[in-house]
């Protein structure tokens, strides 16, 4: 960690020469972009927790270190000015690692869908992201985002930076004893206690990921309804992370680049910040002046730039004559300008695997709708998520189960993040297995294959739908039909297998072999029948026979789903009436 330590600034340190230099270069070179609102000013003037406009007193690193390299100048120096401007060169500054970038993209559509009036911008975040860690180390993550190792800040003693003593008992920054920033976004414990996010759906809010970090960071950037297309609004924000006008300015330095254009480059690969951009400042000419050494050992120093326009000024004297014993500055031409290097080619991605991204089990009742959805993710070579490959799902099987819209077969294009997700199924008719096979890849084919089943329709409960008393003499067929109605959670079971089967008492309800039943096709007796329900869940039972056994009997109705019902059937004989007494007339 010292190595990083040491290419980073102290907060609170005075700005010096070179680094105001620096970003007034920077602000004369760059593309416009939104200006500081009113009250930022230059310098590293520390402001105060009130007025950052963060979410909590303080501020989400603790205002740790941070780095403060600038991005590429994209216009030559002016005449005289200042070489060893703190600038990267090269187009490999605009290119971010593909995990990281991936989860600064993720989070940017995870904030637009809930909260869209923040107006969050990946960009701010890859601004945030390089300032504090230089994009997770050049990427240093794994297949899942996670930095190998953690990402620690110094101690926070108060010993030139704020003091914290431990929040969370070494949990996330192993010090038990200060709290440090942590992770790829350089938050501290306190702060991701309360705004730790699980964005890639492992069950744990890990500040060393960078989807969790990333997103964490967009809605703490968001809060207190800020609306981050407003200037004022986005510096309030970027202060809130870290109370540090300066602070504020490289972010937004970062912020204005990555939004002309960026490239992804493969995880580990990134470009790492360089030394601290800052130097002490040390007695001698001052910033635009420089000295050369000499074959005499003597100097011969350079001319400042004066306040005129560049190439305004006039040339001073010629060289002294050789032997008068001085030595005189000697003008040097304007340097020509030198067009800013085209951006190189990304290279091109080379499709590695297919993973599984968080599929669900595959179960669903006939004719119903599957809740999970097939999802997998595409990596490249590298591991990193690869975006545009495309996927192919294929059902097989003999269920009857489809894709939405009818299909057995659907290609999806993976997103940014790297997944593809295929259409809801639609389970068929047929109860059974099938599977759902996932392929990507021409040359190297690569295959995930999901197993799935449809079950039976269910009904968990099952009634009468009238309570007619129902009984028959012996031999004689019951007048009154029955009829029933199947549910599930209340709403009528279409399609559900009943059984009916004459029962008798007994353990369990065993089967009866006399009393009342139904006929076959041959008209035969049947105590056991199987039928199903309609399309609103009712079901009448055919007619039903006594045979001339008397007595009470049941009927018992049960549904796929646990529903049943038990309905009582009497077969008495008809009570005989005595005949009426007639009187005979007297003879």
């Amino acid at each position: 960690m010292a190595a990083h330590i040491r290419r980073r600034l102290r907060k609170g340190a005075t700005t010096t020469a070179v680094a105001a230099a620096a970003v007034a270069a920077l602000a004369a070179s760059q593309a416009p972009a939104a200006p500081l609102a009113e009250g930022s000013t230059g310098g590293d003037q520390q402001t105060a927790g009130g007025e950052s406009g963060g979410p909590e007193d303080g501020a989400a690193t603790g205002n740790s270190p941070y780095y403060t390299d600038l991005p590429p100048l994209v216009t030559p120096n002016r005449p005289g000015s200042s070489s060893n401007l703190p600038a990267a060169t090269g187009s490999a500054e605009a290119g971010i690692p593909a995990s990281v970038l991936a989860a600064y993209k993720q989070a940017e559509r995870t904030v637009a869908t809930t909260d869209p009036a923040c107006r969050l911008p990946w960009q701010l975040l890859a601004a945030i992201g390089k300032v504090e860690s230089g994009q997770a180390r050049g990427g240093q993550v794994d297949a899942n985002g996670t930095t190998p190792t953690p990402i620690l800040g110094p101690a926070l003693n108060g010993q030139g930076f704020a003091l914290i003593k431990d929040t969370d008992g070494g949990a996330y920054d192993g010090d038990a004893v200060h709290d440090r920033a942590v992770g790829p976004m350089q938050f501290i414990p306190s702060t991701w206690a309360t705004w730790g996010q699980d964005a890639n759906g492992d069950g744990r809010k890990d500040p060393n990921n960078i989807y969790d970090a990333a997103l964490a960071a967009g809605r703490y950037l968001c809060a207190g309804g800020r609306n981050l297309a407003v200037a004022a609004d986005l510096d309030r924000a970027v202060l809130s992370y870290n109370q540090s006008t300066e602070y504020l300015r490289t972010v937004r330095s970062w912020f204005a680049y990555y939004q002309r254009g960026t490239h992804e480059v493969p995880d580990g690969s990134g470009v790492l910040p360089t030394a601290p951009s800052t130097p002490s400042p040390s007695p001698g000419p001052r910033p635009g002046g420089t000295t050369s050494p000499t074959p005499g050992g003597t100097t011969s120093p350079q001319p400042s730039p004066s306040p005129s326009k560049p190439g305004a000024t006039k040339p001073g004297p010629g060289p002294s004559k050789p032997g008068d014993g001085t030595t005189g500055p000697t003008p040097t031409p304007p340097p020509r300008p030198t067009p800013p290097p085209k951006p190189s080619p990304p290279p091109a991605e080379t499709f590695g695997s297919l993973e599984n991204a968080g599929t669900g089990p595959l179960t669903a009742t006939a004719g119903g709708t599957f809740d999970q959805r097939v999802s997998v993710r595409a990596r490249n070579a590298l591991g990193a998520p690869m975006a545009k490959v495309p996927v192919t799902f294929t059902v097989t099987g003999t269920t009857g189960t489809l894709f939405e819209g009818g299909k057995k077969t659907v290609t999806v294009v993976s997103n940014a993040d790297g997944t593809a997700t295929a259409p809801t199924l639609k389970a068929g008719e047929k109860t059974g297995e099938f599977t759902v096979t996932a392929t990507a890849g021409t040359t190297r084919p690569r295959t995930l294959t999901y197993a799935a089943s449809v079950t039976a329709r269910q009904a968990d409960k099952i009634v009468r739908t009238d309570d007619k008393a129902l009984v028959a003499a012996p031999g004689e067929k019951f007048a009154d039909a029955v009829t029933a109605k199947a549910t599930h959670k209340g709403a009528a079971a279409a399609g559900v297998a009943v059984t009916a089967t004459m029962v008798k008492d007994g353990p369990g309800l065993i089967g009866n072999d006399k009393g009342p039943y139904f006929k076959d096709a041959d008209g035969k007796p049947l105590r056991t029948l199987d039928l199903t329900t309609d399309a609103d869940g009712l079901l009448q039972l055919p007619e039903i026979f006594a045979d001339e056994n008397p007595g009470t009997y049941k009927l018992r109705l049960t549904t796929e789903g646990g529903g049943s019902v038990v309905i009582e059937l009497t077969v008495q004989a008809p009570e005989e009436t005595a005949p009426e007494e007639t009187e005979t007339p007297e003879a």
